[in-house]
Protein backbone atom coordinates (compact mmCIF):
# COMPACT_ATOMS: atom_id res chain seq x y z
CA UNK A 1 0.00 0.00 0.00
CA UNK A 2 2.76 2.46 1.18
CA UNK A 3 3.99 2.42 -2.72
CA UNK A 4 0.92 3.17 -4.43
CA UNK A 5 0.38 6.89 -4.97
CA UNK A 6 -3.07 7.00 -5.09
CA UNK A 7 -4.96 3.57 -3.73
CA UNK A 8 -7.60 1.77 -4.49
CA UNK A 9 -10.61 3.19 -1.99
CA UNK A 10 -10.96 -0.56 -0.50
CA UNK A 11 -8.56 -2.65 1.20
CA UNK A 12 -8.76 -6.69 1.29
CA UNK A 13 -8.69 -7.91 4.44
CA UNK A 14 -6.04 -10.55 4.12
CA UNK A 15 -4.10 -6.97 2.93
CA UNK A 16 -4.55 -5.60 5.72
CA UNK A 17 -3.44 -8.21 7.80
CA UNK A 18 0.03 -7.84 6.12
CA UNK A 19 0.15 -4.56 6.48
CA UNK A 20 -0.33 -4.84 10.30
CA UNK A 21 2.34 -7.60 10.44
CA UNK A 22 4.67 -4.56 9.16
CA UNK A 23 3.01 -1.98 11.71
CA UNK A 24 3.42 0.49 8.49
CA UNK A 25 -0.13 1.46 8.65
CA UNK A 26 -2.38 3.48 10.76
CA UNK A 27 -5.97 2.15 11.25
CA UNK A 28 -8.92 3.91 12.81
CA UNK A 29 -11.66 2.35 14.51
CA UNK A 30 -14.90 4.70 14.23
CA UNK A 31 -17.08 3.17 16.40
CA UNK A 32 -17.64 4.25 20.15
CA UNK A 33 -15.32 4.53 23.42
CA UNK A 34 -16.55 1.51 24.88
CA UNK A 35 -16.86 -0.56 21.88
CA UNK A 36 -13.29 0.02 20.88
CA UNK A 37 -12.06 -0.64 24.47
CA UNK A 38 -13.82 -4.04 24.90
CA UNK A 39 -11.81 -4.97 21.33
CA UNK A 40 -10.57 -3.46 18.30
CA UNK A 41 -8.28 -4.77 15.54
CA UNK A 42 -4.23 -5.16 16.71
CA UNK A 43 -2.57 -1.27 16.75
CA UNK A 44 -6.21 0.80 15.75
CA UNK A 45 -6.99 3.50 17.49
CA UNK A 46 -10.31 5.53 18.17
CA UNK A 47 -12.21 8.39 16.29
CA UNK A 48 -16.09 8.19 17.12
CA UNK A 49 -18.06 9.59 13.76
CA UNK A 50 -19.40 11.90 16.45
CA UNK A 51 -16.39 13.26 17.28
CA UNK A 52 -15.72 14.28 13.59
CA UNK A 53 -18.97 15.60 12.90
CA UNK A 54 -18.99 17.63 15.97
CA UNK A 55 -17.03 19.90 14.16
CA UNK A 56 -16.45 18.74 10.71
CA UNK A 57 -14.57 22.03 8.67
CA UNK A 58 -10.88 21.30 7.84
CA UNK A 59 -9.17 22.74 10.33
CA UNK A 60 -10.20 20.60 13.03
CA UNK A 61 -10.03 17.78 10.56
CA UNK A 62 -6.34 17.77 10.28
CA UNK A 63 -6.07 18.58 13.57
CA UNK A 64 -7.85 15.37 14.88
CA UNK A 65 -5.92 13.21 12.13
CA UNK A 66 -2.47 14.69 14.01
CA UNK A 67 -3.36 13.97 16.76
CA UNK A 68 -3.53 10.57 15.75
CA UNK A 69 -0.38 10.64 14.43
CA UNK A 70 -1.40 10.80 10.71
CA UNK A 71 1.00 13.01 8.47
CA UNK A 72 0.21 14.23 5.38
CA UNK A 73 1.50 10.40 3.56
CA UNK A 74 0.48 8.36 6.37
CA UNK A 75 -0.99 5.14 5.25
CA UNK A 76 -4.29 4.85 6.70
CA UNK A 77 -7.25 2.22 6.35
CA UNK A 78 -10.99 2.90 8.60
CA UNK A 79 -13.39 0.00 9.33
CA UNK A 80 -16.77 0.44 11.20
CA UNK A 81 -19.10 -2.14 12.34
CA UNK A 82 -21.73 -0.75 10.79
CA UNK A 83 -21.48 -1.86 6.95
CA UNK A 84 -18.82 0.72 5.91
CA UNK A 85 -21.54 3.88 6.04
CA UNK A 86 -19.46 5.47 9.19
CA UNK A 87 -16.34 4.99 8.11
CA UNK A 88 -17.09 6.28 4.70
CA UNK A 89 -17.37 9.59 6.03
CA UNK A 90 -14.06 9.54 7.86
CA UNK A 91 -12.78 8.60 4.54
CA UNK A 92 -14.20 11.16 2.98
CA UNK A 93 -13.35 14.36 5.30
CA UNK A 94 -9.20 12.91 5.39
CA UNK A 95 -9.09 13.25 1.51
CA UNK A 96 -11.46 16.58 1.53
CA UNK A 97 -8.74 17.95 3.49
CA UNK A 98 -5.69 16.62 0.91
CA UNK A 99 -4.73 13.32 2.28
CA UNK A 100 -4.06 10.86 -0.36
CA UNK A 101 -3.23 7.21 1.32
CA UNK A 102 -6.51 6.33 2.88
CA UNK A 103 -9.00 3.09 2.12
CA UNK A 104 -11.68 1.65 3.76
CA UNK A 105 -11.67 -1.98 5.10
CA UNK A 106 -13.54 -4.45 2.92
CA UNK A 107 -15.70 -5.76 6.25
CA UNK A 108 -17.16 -4.73 9.10
CA UNK A 109 -15.53 -5.48 12.60
CA UNK A 110 -18.41 -8.16 13.43
CA UNK A 111 -17.29 -10.16 10.01
CA UNK A 112 -12.95 -9.52 10.68
CA UNK A 113 -14.27 -11.26 13.97
CA UNK A 114 -15.75 -14.15 12.61
CA UNK A 115 -12.94 -15.08 10.65
CA UNK A 116 -11.09 -15.53 13.52
CA UNK A 117 -8.93 -12.89 12.92
CA UNK A 118 -6.45 -10.83 15.29
CA UNK A 119 -8.55 -8.55 17.76
CA UNK A 120 -6.96 -6.66 20.66
CA UNK A 121 -7.72 -4.34 23.70
CA UNK A 122 -4.38 -3.11 24.11
CA UNK A 123 -4.71 0.35 23.16
CA UNK A 124 -1.45 1.52 21.03
CA UNK A 125 0.50 4.89 22.38
CA UNK A 126 0.28 7.96 19.67
CA UNK A 127 3.24 9.87 18.74
CA UNK A 128 1.24 13.48 18.00
CA UNK A 129 2.10 14.99 14.64
CA UNK A 130 1.04 18.25 11.74
CA UNK A 131 -1.27 16.89 9.02
CA UNK A 132 -1.38 20.21 6.80
CA UNK A 133 -4.55 20.97 4.87
CA UNK A 134 -4.87 20.92 1.05
CA UNK A 135 -9.06 21.42 0.10
CA UNK A 136 -10.24 19.12 -2.70
CA UNK A 137 -12.95 20.88 -3.49
CA UNK A 138 -13.76 18.95 -6.20
CA UNK A 139 -15.50 15.80 -4.27
CA UNK A 140 -17.76 18.05 -2.44
CA UNK A 141 -21.17 19.20 -4.10
CA UNK A 142 -22.69 21.93 -2.11
CA UNK A 143 -26.28 23.05 -2.22
CA UNK A 144 -25.57 26.19 -4.60
CA UNK A 145 -23.73 23.78 -7.11
CA UNK A 146 -26.65 21.73 -7.31
CA UNK A 147 -28.60 24.31 -8.07
CA UNK A 148 -26.37 25.63 -11.05
CA UNK A 149 -26.67 22.32 -12.76
CA UNK A 150 -28.02 22.89 -15.60
CA UNK A 151 -30.65 20.81 -18.23
CA UNK A 152 -28.93 18.12 -20.54
CA UNK A 153 -25.34 18.79 -18.49
CA UNK A 154 -24.48 15.14 -18.16
CA UNK A 155 -24.65 14.79 -14.36
CA UNK A 156 -26.49 12.67 -12.12
CA UNK A 157 -27.53 13.01 -8.79
CA UNK A 158 -28.52 9.81 -6.65
CA UNK A 159 -30.40 9.28 -3.50
CA UNK A 160 -28.72 6.96 -1.34
CA UNK A 161 -31.87 6.85 1.52
CA UNK A 162 -34.85 4.05 1.61
CA UNK A 163 -36.86 4.00 -1.24
CA UNK A 164 -39.80 4.75 1.23
CA UNK A 165 -38.14 8.49 1.92
CA UNK A 166 -37.17 8.86 -1.54
CA UNK A 167 -40.70 8.47 -2.72
CA UNK A 168 -41.97 10.80 0.07
CA UNK A 169 -39.66 13.50 -1.10
CA UNK A 170 -36.46 13.94 -2.97
CA UNK A 171 -34.19 16.11 -4.40
CA UNK A 172 -35.55 17.06 -8.01
CA UNK A 173 -33.97 14.28 -10.94
CA UNK A 174 -32.74 12.17 -8.06
CA UNK A 175 -32.35 8.56 -9.18
CA UNK A 176 -32.66 6.24 -5.77
CA UNK A 177 -30.29 3.97 -5.47
CA UNK A 178 -30.82 2.80 -1.73
CA UNK A 179 -27.43 2.35 0.58
CA UNK A 180 -29.12 -1.45 0.84
CA UNK A 181 -28.12 -1.94 -2.56
CA UNK A 182 -24.64 -1.72 -2.67
CA UNK A 183 -23.01 -4.27 -0.10
CA UNK A 184 -22.92 -8.34 -0.53
CA UNK A 185 -23.30 -10.56 2.19
CA UNK A 186 -20.03 -10.21 3.46
CA UNK A 187 -18.13 -7.33 1.80
CA UNK A 188 -19.15 -3.47 2.46
CA UNK A 189 -19.23 -2.76 -1.29
CA UNK A 190 -20.44 -5.28 -4.20
CA UNK A 191 -18.02 -6.59 -6.63
CA UNK A 192 -16.81 -4.27 -9.59
CA UNK A 193 -18.53 -5.77 -12.17
CA UNK A 194 -21.67 -6.06 -9.89
CA UNK A 195 -21.60 -2.55 -9.67
CA UNK A 196 -21.38 -1.77 -13.37
CA UNK A 197 -24.29 -3.72 -13.53
CA UNK A 198 -26.19 -2.16 -11.07
CA UNK A 199 -25.42 1.17 -12.77
CA UNK A 200 -26.13 -0.03 -16.37
CA UNK A 201 -29.15 -1.15 -14.91
CA UNK A 202 -30.09 2.04 -13.73
CA UNK A 203 -28.90 3.63 -16.59
CA UNK A 204 -26.26 5.97 -15.57
CA UNK A 205 -22.89 6.36 -17.58
CA UNK A 206 -19.75 6.09 -16.18
CA UNK A 207 -19.02 8.78 -17.91
CA UNK A 208 -21.24 11.09 -15.96
CA UNK A 209 -20.46 13.59 -13.41
CA UNK A 210 -21.91 11.57 -10.02
CA UNK A 211 -22.99 13.68 -7.25
CA UNK A 212 -24.85 11.17 -4.19
CA UNK A 213 -26.67 12.62 -0.86
CA UNK A 214 -28.74 11.17 1.93
CA UNK A 215 -30.26 12.12 4.53
CA UNK A 216 -28.03 14.38 6.90
CA UNK A 217 -24.34 13.88 7.23
CA UNK A 218 -22.94 11.78 4.70
CA UNK A 219 -22.70 8.34 6.02
CA UNK A 220 -24.85 6.66 3.49
CA UNK A 221 -24.00 8.59 0.41
CA UNK A 222 -20.54 9.06 1.47
CA UNK A 223 -21.01 4.36 1.10
CA UNK A 224 -21.92 5.11 -2.62
CA UNK A 225 -19.04 7.59 -3.52
CA UNK A 226 -16.64 4.88 -2.80
CA UNK A 227 -19.12 2.40 -4.32
CA UNK A 228 -18.61 4.46 -7.51
CA UNK A 229 -15.26 5.04 -6.73
CA UNK A 230 -13.96 1.30 -6.60
CA UNK A 231 -14.97 0.91 -10.06
CA UNK A 232 -13.20 4.05 -11.26
CA UNK A 233 -15.64 6.65 -12.33
CA UNK A 234 -13.58 9.71 -11.90
CA UNK A 235 -15.66 12.31 -11.62
CA UNK A 236 -17.90 12.06 -7.80
CA UNK A 237 -18.81 14.21 -5.14
CA UNK A 238 -20.71 13.81 -2.27
CA UNK A 239 -23.07 16.35 -1.07
CA UNK A 240 -22.01 16.23 2.63
CA UNK A 241 -24.66 17.69 4.19
CA UNK A 242 -27.73 16.04 2.24
CA UNK A 243 -31.21 16.11 2.21
CA UNK A 244 -31.64 17.48 5.42
CA UNK A 245 -30.06 20.38 4.47
CA UNK A 246 -31.33 20.85 1.08
CA UNK A 247 -35.06 21.13 3.22
CA UNK A 248 -33.59 23.22 5.78
CA UNK A 249 -33.02 25.35 3.15
CA UNK A 250 -36.63 25.04 1.46
CA UNK A 251 -34.98 24.55 -1.67
CA UNK A 252 -37.61 22.26 -4.38
CA UNK A 253 -38.60 19.01 -3.48
CA UNK A 254 -40.23 16.63 -5.94
CA UNK A 255 -42.56 13.43 -4.84
CA UNK A 256 -42.85 10.03 -6.61
CA UNK A 257 -46.41 10.48 -7.78
CA UNK A 258 -48.34 6.85 -8.31
CA UNK A 259 -45.42 4.87 -7.31
CA UNK A 260 -45.49 1.55 -5.85
CA UNK A 261 -44.18 1.50 -2.68
CA UNK A 262 -43.10 -2.02 -2.96
CA UNK A 263 -41.39 -0.85 -5.99
CA UNK A 264 -37.55 -2.23 -5.80
CA UNK A 265 -36.26 -1.37 -9.28
CA UNK A 266 -33.52 0.25 -7.83
CA UNK A 267 -31.75 -2.97 -7.22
Amino acid sequence: MCSMTVPTPIIDHDKLRGEIKKNSVRIIDVRREDDYKQGHIKNSVNLPLAKLLKDDNPETIAKIAGDLGIGDKTPVVVYDDTFGALSSRVVWALQYIGHNDVQLLDITFSQWKELGLDVSTKIPKIEPTTHTVNIKPEIMATAEYLEKIKDGKNVVIIDNRERLNFLEQHIPGAINIPYRTLATEDKIIRTKESMRNLLKNRGISEDAEIITYCGSVGTLSGLAYYALKSIGIPNVKLYVHSFKEWKNLEKPIDKQENASYWDLSAE
